[in-house]
């Protein structure tokens, strides 16, 4: 018999659950929500380079999972790319296309350019329709000069001067709309930066911990990691430790809990094997 267009799943997400989805939904059985999630990414161009930005908290719904998750991703020696959304997801599709960037640098023999791995994200994204969580800030330096992107998880993507995403996105973009302008000095960058993070981390929930940067440069790429810790637990004023003995007991009583086993024989002869 011939095998038909169904016989074989097709490669990627999978579908054909949705009829099933409505069913139960029109029984009365509720679906699970889509996870939301939060983070804090930035990015802006300076007079040399670029310079990203993210906080460090990755939570698990209402529980903080990791407070020191490192979310700027590398792609190439020159390309770096902030995630925020789903953390597996944007592990992973960044891991992808840094090792698809290094095969085109193989096979073309050049320096890969921002646009090839901005292009390659864009694909990506698009052709799983947003089921793929990561939203992007992709920043680098080639021999076109420095490059900021912006990457939806739909696949749609921006180039502006400095960008923010995530769920505290719209404080960072307070702080650039107020402090950025063209041609800005490494640090003036760096500082600014450090501030539309740290916007995000005291006034969204998602968002929290350490301020990581990154500065992109012609000549060199310099990973600064918990460049600031603004929540570093304090110690605390008394210590809340009783001494050992301050507690006394009344009595003491010890009991076994080894079982003991008693073999017992049952009568009868042997059975013969002979």
């Amino acid at each position: 018999m011939a095998a038909t267009s169904s016989t074989y799943r097709p490669i990627g997400f999978d579908f054909s659950n949705e009829i099933r989805n409505n069913f139960l939904t029109g029984k009365g059985l509720p679906l699970p929500k889509a996870t939301s999630t939060g983070t804090t990414i930035v990015g802006c161009l300076f007079k040399d380079g670029i310079v990203l930005g993210a906080d460090t908290r990755a939570t698990e719904g209402p529980i903080v999972a990791d407070k020191n998750c490192e979310k700027i991703h590398y792609i190439t020696e020159s390309i770096r790319c902030c995630g925020a959304g789903t953390a597996a997801d944007t592990e992973f599709t960044t891991a992808l296309i840094s090792s698809n960037m290094e095969m085109h640098a193989l096979q073309t023999g050049r320096k890969p350019r921002v646009v090839t791995a901005m292009t390659m994200l864009k694909q990506m994204l698009f052709r799983y329709q947003g089921q793929i969580g990561a939203a992007l800030v992709l920043g680098g330096v080639d021999a076109t000069g420095p490059h900021l992107f912006t990457i939806h998880p739909h696949g749609s993507t921006d180039k502006l001067p400095y960008v923010t995403m995530g769920s505290g996105s719209l404080a960072a973009m307070a702080v650039f709309e107020t402090g950025w302008k063209p041609g800005m000095e490494r640090e003036e960058a760096l500082t600014l930066v450090k501030l539309a993070i740290s916007a995000g981390i005291f006034n969204d929930l998602g968002s929290g911990s350490n301020v990581d940067a990154c500065i992109i440069t012609a000549s060199e790429t310099e990973m600064l990691r918990n460049v600031e810790m603004p929540n570093v637990r304090v110690q605390k004023e008394r210590d809340y430790k009783f001494r050992r003995g301050t507690t006394a007991w009344k009595k003491e009583s010890v009991r076994s809990l080894v079982v003991e086993e008693r073999e017992v024989r049952l009568g009868g002869e042997e059975m013969d094997t002979t």
